[in-house]
């Protein structure tokens, strides 16, 4: 009898582990060992255990092919986390490594490919694509997170902690809304710091001190959570009849607003996508919303400053442009306009639909089309761990008809799904790609942009990564081009995943390895340097609600010169919206306990030393780059630390 040594490991998260019959077979060229029941003395397969074994053939088997595991039922069904079993042949040598990484659920048996075996014995979960709403990318068919395979969930104590936050945020809610007055207006700005229990941050704090300051208004627009807006102004645009005269004030000395845009210091954020969309109304009372346009100066001493505010698309006498010189509270007010604006276009669009939304469906087409052992199966499956709960979590949960949207944020309702159809339709695959990002926004030079620095900086480094995993799978172009699976894979994301989207530029077909590569790196660095830059922060800049406010209860004033405190407070969110806005940012932008940092990899999928040398390459480059953020922020008041690679998450969780 030839005698094999197999190793089991089970999974480390609570209830990986189970009582129920475990079985194995060994299949190799020559023949197949006996099925072997793996039981030892005392308990097997209990949670982060590595068991091992003795399997017997009655001949050799030859270069082994595959591991056959079987879970049967014990008395009670006991679901099963199986991570890898090793295979050591007899005689010794070198040990096998079969990855699994997959729950064992009900009677079940699975064949699992060894780590280096590049062909397929296939195991994907059904999974079917589905529209939770027309203009929007598809998404996976489940009503909700319960519908899902277990592969996919939250493991126990995820979901505890993503229910307790959940819970402890609307208590410290409750009580605030019971110290404080329920559904009231507050009397001034002063009594916004009433929130301000144990739900805070120290960049919190500070916003709350300078979220007046032109600067501070500024710096939001390049380094808040919403970086992606500023563009270059070239020229400006015809319903924005701002005149030299009107922001002379604002400028440097002995220069122009012509020679300034001509320069190309002055900048533009424009919220037109905002123009017409329906409006909430929240305890019977209407909500309203802005499509403002916001025009920035890069001043050589005080920074990128707003020097001009127009609170709607269409100029005129109800239209007024705002200046920094005018009555102070007019010129407060405009500008909290422009942050209302903001809340609504990096939670709808910057955050859900062109992080959350635009993974998913390289989750959905990943489980479809690609088996467990394909090389951009194991490349993706760290980098989509997660996601598919935390957005059906989010469907029925956040933007749902009676969702937490609807109950406190100004587009709630159906608002908020024409505002993401509207995004969607000029989506385009080349502004996922950060360098002609910039490039086509003409955001090149802007002094103190930290987000472009560190998110190129993290660009080329997954750019990298990804080219040398590539490599080691795929020799040459014809490689790519030639696997049915992968070709097979991109159809489903262009015609299936992003349909109805004619200007997005994703063809249906990779004709090289360098098209992969550039796929893979959007995949990897949207579901984690961009959901990072819009995600992490949102509680920094939202707590202090008057900086960031998720409604308005008032319409945009008409008349600089009327405007007023009393105005101001009435337009603000009241009581209970700001406590309900400060605890859903601190529950969602709050670091995950048992976050995965970016290029960290527990599940060793890749048991190839080529595999293993890029790994190591790519986790130095983090390094150097996490080295480089510290030296650049020490000393630094405000800091910008949202892109620190320890701080990203290798996935969407949250």
């Amino acid at each position: 009898m030839e005698e094999y040594k197999v190793t089991v490991a089970t999974g480390t998260s609570e209830y990986s582990g189970t009582n129920n019959y475990i079985y194995v077979t060994l299949v190799g060229e020559n023949g197949q060992s006996e099925r072997t029941i793996l039981d030892n003395p005392g308990l097997d397969f209990c949670r982060g255990a590595v068991d091992e074994y003795k399997v017997c053939s009655p001949a050799p088997l030859g270069p082994l092919l595959l591991v056959r595991l079987e879970k049967q039922r014990y008395w009670v069904e006991d679901n099963w986390f199986c991570r890898y079993v090793t295979v050591e042949p007899p005689g010794g040598g070198i040990a096998l490594t079969f990855p699994c990484y997959r729950w064992l659920i009900g009677d079940v048996k699975v064949e699992i490919r060894e780590g280096t075996e590049p062909s397929s014995y296939s195991y994907v979960c059904l999974s079917r694509w589905t529209a939770w709403a027309s203009g929007i990318p598809k998404c996976i068919d489940a009503k909700t997170e319960a519908d899902l395979h277990q592969d996919v969930r939250f493991d126990s104590e995820k979901r505890s902690d993503f229910e307790g936050s959940l819970h402890y945020a609307i208590l410290e809610l409750s009580l605030k809304k019971l110290a404080i007055r329920f559904g009231k207006s507050w009397d001034d700005l002063e009594d916004f710091k009433r929130c301000f229990w144990k739900l805070k941050s120290p960049i919190a704090e500070y916003c709350m001190e300078h979220w007046k300051e032109d600067w501070f208004f500024g710096y939001q627009c390049l380094n808040g959570s919403n970086p992606r807006m500023i563009q270059r102004c070239k020229e400006l645009p015809g319903n924005f009849p701002v005149s030299g005269d009107m922001v002379q004030g604002s400028l440097a000395p002995r220069t122009t607003l012509d020679k300034e845009l001509k320069a190309g210091n002055i900048y533009l954020i424009d919220y037109a996508i905002m123009d017409g969309v329906p409006t909430n109304v929240i305890r019977g009372k209407p909500q309203y919303i802005a499509a403002p346009l916001c025009l920035l100066y890069e001043h050589p001493d005080q920074g990128l400053i707003p020097i001009a505010i127009q609170l709607g698309q269409t100029p005129g006498l109800d239209t007024p442009i705002f200046l920094p010189n005018d009555p102070p509270l007019a010129w407060l007010l405009a500008k909290i306009w422009v942050r209302h604006s903001e809340f609504q276009v990096f939670q709808l669009l910057s955050h859900l639909l062109r992080t959350h939304l635009l993974v998913e469906v390289f989750c959905v087409a990943t489980l479809r089309q690609l088996p467990a052992v394909h090389p951009v199966y194991k490349l993706l499956a760290p980098h989509l761990r997660y996601t598919l709960e935390i957005n059906c979590r989010g469907r029925t949960q956040l933007v749902s008809a009676d969702g937490i949207f609807k109950r406190v944020v100004s587009t709630g309702g159906e608002g908020l799904l024409v505002l993401s159809q509207r995004e969607y339709k000029v989506l385009t695959y080349r502004s996922l790609q950060p360098c002609w990002d910039f490039q086509q926004r003409g955001a090149t030079t802007l002094k103190d942009y930290f987000y472009r620095e560190h998110s190129l900086m993290l660009w080329d480094a997954i750019h990298s990564f990804v080219s040398g995993m590539i490599s080691v799978y795929y020799q040459c172009d014809s490689d790519v081009v030639e696997d049915p699976e992968l070709q097979t894979w991109i159809k489903d994301i262009a015609e299936e995943g992003f349909v109805d989207v004619p200007t997005f530029g994703l063809s249906n077909e990779l004709k090289n390895k360098a098209e992969l590569v550039t796929l893979l790196s959007v995949a990897i660095f949207t579901s984690t340097a961009q959901h990072a830059a819009t995600n992490n922060g949102q509680f920094d800049w939202c707590a202090w609600v008057p900086n960031t406010p998720c409604t308005m209860r008032h319409p945009t004033p008409t008349d600089k010169d009327a405007v007023t405190m009393e105005m101001i407070m009435d337009s603000l969110p009241d009581v209970s919206q700001t406590c309900l806005e400060m605890a859903i940012t601190w529950h969602l932008g709050r670091p995950q306990p048992d976050a995965v940092p970016l290029g960290q990899y527990p599940e060793q999928y890749f048991t190839e030393p080529q595999a293993q040398e890029v790994i190591d390459r790519f986790r130095k480059e983090l390094k150097d780059i996490e080295e480089h953020i510290l030296s650049q922020n020490q000393g630094l008041e405000l800091p910008y630390l949202f892109l620190l690679p320890s701080r990203i998450e290798n996935s969407i969780t949250i």
